[in-house]
């Protein structure tokens, strides 16, 4: 997936259009700066290890996705060694948490 393929953003989604692409690119920033690990626990359940100093970012970024999208549900739990961000989605939204995965998996350090 490029990203300009946004074929996969829900209908719900009410991020005005112009804006979904800088949406995109900051999380592909924080994929390539801090994500350290990604986990499918379920069809629809991430689990994605951070560096811990990716906090602030994390929550902000979070927190403005679920306003825009509200199926998302992010739970991030932190301590020294890492910060644990959950990703769920209903059933319904599978192919948006598919897609995240895939952009997290292809930006992702080592």
């Amino acid at each position: 997936m490029s990203s300009d393929d946004q074929t996969w953003v829900p209908e719900s989604c009410t991020l005005p259009t112009v804006q979904r692409p800088l949406r995109l690119a900051e999380f592909d920033d924080l994929f390539t700066t801090a994500l350290r690990g990604q986990h499918r626990l379920s069809p629809t359940h991430l689990r994605w290890r951070l560096d811990p100093t990716a906090e602030t970012t994390a929550r902000d970024l979070t927190d403005r996705e679920s306003s825009c999208c509200s199926f998302f549900s992010f739970t991030i739990t932190g301590d020294t060694d890492a910060l644990r961000l959950d990703v769920r989605v209903p059933a319904t939204h599978v192919d948006v948490l598919d897609a995240l995965a895939q952009r997290a998996t292809a930006r992702m350090t080592s």
